[in-house]
C-alpha cells in the first residue's frame, strides 16, 4: 500500500494559498507504522497556517491513489519527511523523495530514530535539511521545522550534507520528554497505528500494491534494492576523446564498452550495463554521486588520445567513498595492439580489486583481429544505440554489413546486425519479408562462430520469441545465454518477458527487477518492469516505473500508452477518452473502440471499428478481437484471434494476461489458442 497514507484522520485540512486550490505548502511523507505522530505533526503545522497535504485525507473520493501522491508532491512546496527506521525500509518512501527530488523542491527530514538508510534513500537525501527528534522529543523540534519549512517557501532553505547513517543534527536537544507529553503521544500512538492496521486491511482487498504482499520487491530507482553497495563492483565510465580533432569519440566508447563487456565476465563482481554507466556523459555529475546512483564501490575512467597510428589511453581506478585514486596508469601502443591494451586495462581493475579470476585469465572480448572490421564494427554500435529515426537504423545496419565484409568471421557483428534488422522491422515498418529471414540468418551465423556469445543467443532467442511464436525454443537459448552471463540485462529482460506472458509474475518481476539493477538507468529497462507490472494489475507500481522511463526518457512513446490501458482496465473509460482524443494518430484504433463502448457510445464506436478493420486488419487483429470479446460475440473475436496469429502478432503473445480481455477465458477455444501460442501446457 501506498506508505505516505495516514489513516485516522485527526489533522483538519488548512484551506490552500488563495488562487491556487490545488498547491500545499508542505507534503508530508511518511510510512504507516508511523501515522499518529504524521497526523499530530500536520495539525501542528497547520495550526501555524501552513497547509499540508497529507494523504489518505486530502486524496479526493475516487481519485487514482498513485497519481493523487504524485501530483501533490508536485504542487507541494517542501516535502517534509518524518524519517524512522519503518520510512527507510519503504520503497514508497523513496519514490516520493525521488519524485520532489527530481522537480527541485527542498526535503526537510525530521528524524525519529537513528535506523541506518539503503543506499537509495541517502542518495536524494545527503544534502537535505536534518531536523533531529530521535529522544522523541518532536514538540521541541516544531519550531525549528515550521522555520525551516518557511525559509524553503522563501527560497532560503539551507541544505546541510549529513551522513544518513549518523546524521549530525542541525539542532539537537537534551531536555526529556514530560510524562503529560508522553502519554498524550503514547495514547495517539496507540489509537492511530490500530486505526492503520485497519484501513490497511480495507485498502488492501481493493488494492495489490503493498510491498509486503508483492511477489519481490519494485524499485524503480537509479540505485540498486538494499542497504549495502557490494564492495566488488565497479563502473566503468565513457572514455574521453582526447583526440586533436575530436573525431575519435566512437572509438573512446567502444573502448568502454569492451571494457564493460570483459568485466561482466567475472564472477561476483557487480558491473552496471552501458547504458547506465554512459546515461552520465557530459553530465556535470561528481564521481561520488554517480557511484552511488549506479551502487558501485569503484568508478574506472579514462582518455582516450589518437594520432595517426599511435595510441595513448590513460585510466585512472577511483575508490568512490573517499574519493582516492587506486592506481592510475598510461599505455602508449601502436593502434595493431588495441586489443592487448584492453587486456591490460582490464587486468589491472581486476588485480585492483582483487578479485581472482575463473581460470586466471581474461578472455579477449573483440572477436576479431581485424583492425578496419573492428573500427568499423565500433562506429555501426555507437549508431546503433543512439538510432531514433528510420534512417539511423539504416545506417547501423549499413555500417553493420561493412563490418561483415571486412572480417566475415566477426561473431559479435552477426549477432548485433541481426538485432538491428529485428529493431528496424518492427519499430520502422520495414516489410517483415525484407529483413527477418536476414535477421535469422546472422543469429545462426553468429553461433556458428561464437557458441559461447550471450547476444547471439539473446539475438536468436528474439527471433524465436517475436517472429515464431516459439517461446520453447526461445527460452532455451534465453537459458544459454544467462549461463554464459548471468547478468545479461538484454537476457533478464526477455526471460521476464516469457514468464510473464505464462502468468508466472512471482519470477517475471524477480528478473525484470535484476535487469533494472544490472542497468539501472536505462529507459528501455523501465519501460520492460511497466508493461509486466502492467500485466499483473500492479497499476500504480506500474505508473511509477512508466514515470521513470519517461524521466530518462521524454520521447518514449510507449509511457503515454499507459496510463490510458490502466484507465480502461479499471473502468475511467472517460479519462482514456481525453487521453486517446488528445492524440491525433489515436483516431482509429482500438482503445478508442473500447473506451466508446464503455461510455455507451455504440454508434461512434461501430464508425471507429468499421475503419480499423478496413486500415488495420493486418497489423492489430489482436485489438479488433478484444472489441468483439468485450462486446461478447465470441465467434468474431476467435476470427481476429486467429488471424492474429496467423500474422504473428506480438501483442498476442500476451492474451493469457491482457486486462482488457473479457468473456472468453472459459472458452474451450481459448485454452485451444493459448497451446497453440505454448502459453498453457
Amino acid at each position: 500500500m501506498p506508505e505516505s497514507g495516514g489513516t485516522n484522520g485527526q489533522a483538519q485540512q488548512s484551506p490552500s494559498p488563495e488562487g491556487s486550490p490545488s498547491v500545499r505548502d508542505v507534503f508530508v511523507s511518511y510510512a504507516s507504522q508511523d501515522t499518529a505522530i504524521a497526523n499530530s505533526l500536520v495539525e501542528a503545522l497547520e495550526q501555524h497556517s501552513i497547509a499540508c497535504w497529507i494523504a489518505p485525507r486530502d486524496v479526493v473520493a475516487g481519485e487514482f491513489y498513485a497519481d493523487a501522491i504524485v501530483h501533490a508532491i508536485d504542487a507541494s512546496r517542501v516535502l517534509v519527511l518524518i524519517l524512522s527506521q519503518h520510512a527507510a525500509a519503504s520503497p514508497h518512501i523513496l519514490r516520493e523523495v525521488e519524485r520532489a527530488s527530481a522537480k527541485r523542491h527542498p526535503v526537510i527530514s525530521l528524524r525519529i530514530d537513528l535506523a541506518p538508510l539503503p543506499s537509495g534513500l541517502e542518495y536524494f537525501l545527503n544534502t537535505s535539511q536534518w531536523l533531529d527528534a530521535a529522544n522523541g522529543d518532536t514538540d521541541r523540534a516544531l519550531p525549528k521545522l515550521i522555520e525551516a519549512v518557511r525559509r524553503a517557501q522563501q527560497g532560503g532553505l539551507d541544505r546541510v550534507a549529513t551522513s544518513p547513517a549518523a546524521p549530525p543534527p542541525i539542532d539537537s536537544w537534551s531536555r526529556p520528554l514530560n510524562a503529560k507529553s508522553l502519554i498524550a503521544i503514547m495514547c495517539t500512538l496507540i489509537v492511530g497505528v490500530g486505526l492503520a492496521f485497519a484501513v490497511d486491511q480495507i485498502w488492501l482487498s481493493k488494492h495489490t500494491t503493498d510491498a509486503a504482499k508483492s511477489a519481490a520487491p519494485i524499485s524503480p530507482s537509479p540505485t540498486p534494492t538494499g542497504s549495502t553497495v557490494p564492495e566488488k563492483s565497479v563502473a566503468v565510465l565513457p572514455f574521453v576523446d582526447m583526440s586533436e580533432k575530436k573525431d575519435q569519440e566512437y572509438f573512446s566508447d567502444g573502448m568502454s564498452e569492451e571494457l564493460i563487456d570483459m568485466l561482466t565476465k567475472i564472477p561476483d563482481l557487480r558491473v552496471p550495463a552501458r547504458t547506465s554507466s554512459f546515461y552520465f556523459k557530459d553530465k556535470p555529475t561528481t564521481i561520488a554521486d554517480i557511484a552511488k546512483a549506479l551502487g558501485v564501490s569503484y568508478v574506472l575512467e579514462g582518455s582516450v588520445r589518437k594520432a595517426g597510428k599511435t595510441l595513448r589511453v590513460t585510466t585512472q581506478l577511483i575508490r568512490a567513498d573517499t574519493g582516492y585514486h587506486l592506481w592510475s596508469e598510461t599505455y602508449d601502443r601502436q593502434l595493431d595492439d588495441v586489443f592487448k591494451v584492453q587486456d591490460n586495462i582490464a587486468r589491472a581493475v581486476v588485480n585492483a580489486l582483487k578479485i581472482s579470476l575463473m581460470g586466471g585469465a581474461l578472455a579477449q572480448s573483440a572477436g576479431t583481429q581485424s583492425v578496419e572490421a573492428y573500427n568499423l564494427y565500433l562506429q555501426a554500435r555507437a549508431i546503433y544505440v543512439r538510432a531514433i529515426t528510420r534512417a539511423d537504423h539504416e545506417n547501423a545496419v549499413g555500417y553493420l554489413r561493412k563490418v561483415i565484409d571486412a572480417d566475415p568471421q566477426f561473431a559479435n557483428a552477426w549477432a548485433l546486425l541481426s538485432t538491428a534488422l529485428a529493431v528496424q522491422s518492427e519499430e520502422d515498418g520495414v516489410p517483415a519479408v525484407q529483413v527477418l529471414a536476414e535477421a535469422r540468418r546472422a543469429a545462426f551465423r553468429a553461433l556458428e562462430l561464437n557458441p559461447r556469445l550471450p547476444d547471439a543467443h539473446t539475438a536468436l532467442a528474439r527471433i524465436f520469441i517475436v517472429n515464431d511464436f516459439d517461446i520453447v525454443k526461445g527460452g532455451t537459448q534465453l537459458k544459454e545465454a544467462l549461463d554464459l552471463d548471468p547478468n545479461s540485462s538484454w537476457a533478464l529482460a526477455w526471460s521476464a518477458v516469457l514468464a510473464a506472458q505464462k502468468g508466472d509474475f512471482e519470477r517475471a518481476i524477480s528478473l525484470i527487477q535484476k535487469s533494472v539493477d544490472s542497468d539501472p538507468v536505462n529507459p528501455v529497462r523501465y519501460g520492460n518492469l511497466a508493461a509486466i507490472l502492467y500485466y499483473a494489475r500492479r497499476y500504480p507500481d506500474a505508473l511509477i516505473a512508466n514515470r521513470k522511463q519517461d524521466d530518462l526518457r521524454p520521447s518514449a512513446t510507449n509511457s503515454r500508452t499507459l496510463p490510458r490501458l490502466i484507465n480502461l482496465a479499471t473502468g475511467n473509460a472517460s479519462d482514456a477518452l481525453k487521453e486517446i482524443e488528445a492524440n491525433p494518430d489515436l483516431a482509429v484504433c482500438s482503445c478508442r473502440v473500447l473506451a466508446l463502448d464503455a461510455l455507451g457510445r455504440k454508434p461512434e464506436a461501430d464508425l471507429v471499428l468499421v475503419k480499423l478493420e478496413k486500415d488495420h486488419s493486418d497489423d492489430d487483429a489482436q485489438g479488433i478481437g478484444l472489441i468483439y470479446a468485450d462486446r461478447g460475440d465470441l465467434s468474431q473475436a476467435f476470427k481476429w484471434f486467429d488471424r492474429a496469429y496467423t500474422q504473428h502478432e506480438a501483442s498476442l503473445m500476451w492474451i493469457k494476461v491482457e486486462p482488457l480481455l473479457k468473456n472468453v477465458q472459459t472458452d474451450p477455444r481459448f485454452k485451444t489458442l493459448l497451446k497453440k501460442l505454448g502459453l498453457q501446457d
